[in-house]
């Protein structure tokens, strides 16, 4: 972990006897779909307030586009659900927390569909299709492969109809409050007329990935691992940060960003290509096509190499064109920005940065180890993941944790004099007179050398240089006070890609989505384990 010379408690001067302040019972950082649950959840019986760094609709929730993944038909069953989430994550997912979230899938996404989610239909059901790693076809969709767009309206409707919720918008997070106890106390941040402290009984972090660590990210902008940066300045346990997966096919337009070509191509017969036109998965795993997204990502690397190749293919020319276009309508509309003619032509993909798998560690009441703290959907660690995500259960667990931090936000306040506790802090950042390394250029190659050293495989070498470049870079930004997000954002960059290169270098084996090629094979009798860290500890 960081020196202590290194690390700073707040990443702004504080004084909140001079800053303007709100006040709420429940504040909740973040609005995708674990933010947004919360917010409806808890403005029940509260006063919310909801802020986002950037828009409502500006978020990883906004831009998935598989599905989500339970259990709605009766040849599936939740047995098989759990069975295949538990393979997946590789001997490290928690089983009650995998058996919590499944058997409530059904109904939240029933929920959903009173709510006004316009999933696709069949015969007057819900739609699903196949996705690699799942035994049944249980992933729902909604206008093909727009399904994070439209539950997020629905839920968005839903919290702008609740007189309860309070939303700000285009509000940026610099740190959580905390008093000499440790108890969260709120947040200072900043908007469009400067610094705002809010106050609140209760604090839910649901400020998502951090994707934008790497070069290659299917993420928005917004995704810079903020809300594990500052869960760490307060003094919150971080656990598995070494497990990033990578989804295995985003379109490669060279001197265009990543944009990702859903799983659910391949469950509906999509074939990798390499650059010599071959079929290559079956080489690698029986499953082919269908197997887990680290397994695919790495055959894909590996594919590259042999050939070398900056990508590989999906052939989806046997698809007849205007069912494609009706089922995957989004795709299809970047194909044809390109040129590319899915009826005959090969579409260019790559693997590229794609979820958190580790976060901030939490239990089943999505508390975490910071008191009136709660943390839910890709911020989090909840234990349902492992160390590799199963597709499509990201959304789920959003829904399943983003509701039972609402619920216990209430039920912590319930019967007890609860009243929202804030105190005089004063914390003044001492002037620095190291140079200042331009903020921007210190991201871009932050980024490169994530996705070259802590990328898809590793070695402990590479892991070592990753974290003493790292370090160089934190001596020159760490230490400066910045007054734009882009400086902030910097900050946390560094904070959490130092922790990720730890961690990654601490996990002498393979599993999951960590592939480690100094140690190629998983060793359950020294790593079957979690890797916790936390400052000062």
């Amino acid at each position: 972990m960081t020196s202590q010379q290194e690390f700073r408690r707040y990443l702004t001067n504080v004084d909140t006897t001079s800053t303007h302040q709100l006040f709420t019972d429940c504040l909740i950082i973040g609005a995708g779909i674990a933010g947004l649950r919360a917010a409806i959840e808890a403005a029940e019986h509260q006063n919310i307030i909801v802020v986002c760094k950037d828009s409502l609709q500006n978020s990883n929730t906004w831009n998935a586009q598989g599905g989500i993944a339970s259990v709605l038909n009766n040849t599936d069953s939740f047995e098989s659900h759990i069975s295949d989430t538990l393979k997946t994550g590789c001997g490290l997912s928690d089983e009650s927390v995998v058996d919590l979230v499944i058997r409530q899938g059904p109904e939240l996404i029933e929920q959903l569909l009173n709510w006004g989610t316009e999933f696709d239909m069949v015969d007057g059901k819900i739609a699903i299709t196949l996705e690699g790693g799942h035994s049944h076809p249980r992933v729902a969709h909604a206008h093909g492969d727009e399904t994070g767009r439209i539950i997020a309206e629905a839920l968005i409707r839903k919290v702008r109809e609740n007189p309860n919720i309070k939303i700000i918008e285009n509000f940026y997070t610099t740190d959580l409050l905390t008093n000499d106890n440790n108890k969260c106390m709120g947040v200072i941040g900043c908007d469009n007329h400067g610094p705002q402290i809010i106050w609140a009984i209760n604090t839910i972090l649901a400020t998502g990935g951090a994707g934008r660590l790497y070069r290659e990210t299917t993420n928005p902008a917004v995704a810079t691992g903020d809300g594990l940066a500052m869960a760490y300045r307060a003094g919150a346990v971080l656990r598995d940060l070494e497990f990033i997966q990578f989804h295995p096919t985003t379109l490669y337009i060279a001197g265009a960003s990543r944009a990702l070509i859903t799983e659910a191509l391949r469950g509906e017969g999509a074939i990798l290509l390499d650059n010599q036109g071959v079929a290559f998965m079956k080489d690698y795993h029986k499953a082919a096509e269908l197997a887990p997204r680290d397994i695919v990502s790495r055959a894909i690397l590996a594919q590259m190499l042999k050939t070398e190749s900056t990508h590989v293919h999906l052939d989806v020319r046997h698809f007849k064109k205007e069912l494609f276009s009706k089922r995957f309508p989004l795709i299809s509309e970047l194909c044809e920005s390109f040129d590319i003619d899915i009826a005959k032509d090969l579409i260019p993909v790559r693997p590229s940065a794609h979820y958190m798998i580790g976060g901030v560690k939490t239990d089943t009441s999505a508390k975490t180890s910071v008191e009136n703290l709660y943390a839910c959907g890709e911020v989090a660690s909840t234990g349902l993941h492992g160390a590799n995500r199963l597709g499509s259960n990201s959304l789920l667990e959003g829904l399943v944790f983003g509701k039972t931090a609402g619920q216990c936000a209430i039920q912590d306040t319930k019967g007890a004099a609860a009243h929202i506790q804030h105190s005089k802090i004063k914390y003044q950042i001492a002037h620095s007179n190291r140079t200042r390394l331009d903020a921007s250029d210190v991201r871009n190659s932050l980024r490169a050398l994530m996705w070259r050293n802590v990328g898809i495989t590793r070695k402990a070498q590479p892991l070592i240089e990753a974290q003493e470049i790292i370090r160089f870079w934190q001596r020159y930004v760490m230490d400066k006070t910045f007054e734009s997000p882009q400086g902030w954002e910097c900050q946390n960059m560094l904070t959490v890609a130092l922790l990720m290169a730890q961690s990654a270098e601490k996990r002498h084996e393979s599993r999951g989505v960590h592939y480690r090629g100094d140690f190629s094979k998983k060793d359950d009798k020294h790593f079957k384990n979690h890797i916790e860290i936390a400052h000062g500890k």
